[in-house]
C-alpha cells in the first residue's frame, strides 16, 4: 500500500499535451535562440533515464521551453526541480505543469543564464549530468585518442569527466526540424580531475597545441613562449614532459597532457611572467611597430618629394 502510494506521488494528472500547449499560447521556436521542441514523450523519457535515478534528488533544468523534459524529470521522481527560462512566453506553460506537481518545481527567471541549446561553454559542461548537442559536437565530445573527431574540447571534457555518447536523436523528432542530428551526452563528474592544475592553465596548454591540429605538436605548444625563448623552453617543456614532439594533437593522450601542463606549470614558477605571456598581443605590438615604421618612411619619402620641389 505504502510502495503504492509512493508511486502515486509521482504521476501527474491529465495535462494537456505538449503539442497542445504549444497551440494553446501560440508558440513559435525563435531561431536566434536555437529552439527547437521535442514533442515525443518517449524521447524525452529516454533522455532523462541517462542521468540515472532520479528520485528523490535536486535537478536544475536550463531552457525548459514548453516543458516535455520537465514532464519526463517531475515523473521520473525528483523531488525538487528547478527551471530555468528566460524566454517568458513559456512561463504560462510552465506554470501550469508547476501547479500539477505541488512543492516540486520552482521557475526562475534566466535573463541573466544562458539557455543551454546546442551549444555550451566548457567551463558550463562540467556541471551538467546529461546534455544534447549537435551530433559532430558530441562526437568530439566523447572522441578518443587519434580518432578523427578529437578536439581541444575532447581533451577538456575528458580530463574533468567521464563522458559517454548516449544515442543519437534524429532532426525530424524536433520542431522545427533541424538541420543537424542531435547527440545526447552523459557526464560523470570524476572526483579528482586528472590534470591538477588549475583550469586556465589547462586550457591554454590544450588550447596552443590544438591551433595546429594538422602539424607537429610542436608547433603549436612552442607559442606558449616568447620569441626570444621560445626553442629553448619548448624544448625544455617537451623534454621535461617527455612527449614525442612529431605527435599531432590528436594523438596526445590525456596522460601525456598532465606532463605537458605540469612541466608548463613549473616553467612558469622559473620564468617570471611567462604565465601572462599571450603570442598574439606580441604579434600584435610587431604589426604596430611595423605599420609605425611604414608610416615614418612614408612621411620622409614625403618630405624628399617636397624637398625636391
Amino acid at each position: 500500500m505504502a510502495a503504492t502510494q509512493k508511486l502515486a506521488c509521482f504521476r501527474l494528472p491529465p495535462l494537456p499535451t505538449i503539442k497542445e500547449i504549444i497551440k494553446l499560447y501560440n508558440l513559435r521556436a525563435e531561431k536566434q535562440l536555437s529552439q527547437n521542441f521535442l514533442l515525443d514523450m518517449r524521447l524525452t523519457d529516454k533522455i532523462v533515464r541517462q542521468a540515472g535515478n532520479l528520485k528523490g534528488v535536486h535537478v536544475c533544468e536550463v531552457g525548459p521551453g514548453p516543458g516535455g523534459l520537465t514532464r519526463s524529470i517531475l515523473k521520473a521522481g525528483a523531488a525538487d526541480l528547478l527551471v530555468v527560462e528566460k524566454d517568458t512566453r513559456f512561463i504560462p506553460g510552465l506554470q501550469l505543469l508547476s501547479e500539477a506537481a505541488p512543492g516540486r518545481m520552482r521557475i526562475e527567471d534566466g535573463k541573466h543564464y544562458k539557455n543551454l541549446p546546442f551549444s555550451v561553454s566548457t567551463p558550463l559542461i562540467i556541471k551538467w549530468l546529461t546534455l544534447t548537442f549537435q551530433k559532430d559536437v558530441a562526437e568530439r565530445l566523447t572522441a578518443s585518442t587519434g580518432s578523427r573527431q578529437r578536439s581541444r574540447l575532447s581533451v577538456m571534457a575528458q580530463y574533468l569527466c567521464t563522458v559517454k555518447n548516449c544515442f543519437t536523436i534524429p532532426g525530424c523528432a524536433f520542431v522545427p526540424k533541424p538541420n543537424v542530428d542531435v547527440g545526447v551526452v552523459h557526464f560523470t563528474p570524476l572526483a579528482q580531475p586528472q590534470i591538477q592544475q588549475p583550469f586556465k592553465l589547462v586550457e591554454r596548454i590544450v588550447k596552443n597545441a590544438f591551433q595546429f591540429r594538422r602539424k607537429h605538436c610542436r608547433r603549436g605548444l612552442e607559442m606558449l613562449f616568447p620569441e626570444s625563448q621560445r626553442q629553448e623552453l619548448t624544448e625544455e617543456l617537451l623534454r621535461s614532459a617527455d612527449v614525442d614532439p612529431t605527435l599531432r594533437p590528436t594523438e596526445i593522450s590525456i596522460s601525456e597532457f598532465r606532463a605537458l601542463a605540469d612541466a608548463y606549470s613549473k616553467l612558469c614558477e622559473e620564468n617570471q611572467g611567462l604565465i601572462d605571456y599571450d603570442f598574439r598581443e606580441e604579434l600584435k605590438l610587431s604589426t604596430l611597430q611595423g605599420k609605425g615604421e611604414e608610416k615614418l618612411l612614408g612621411n620622409a619619402r614625403g618630405f624628399k618629394k617636397l624637398w625636391e620641389i
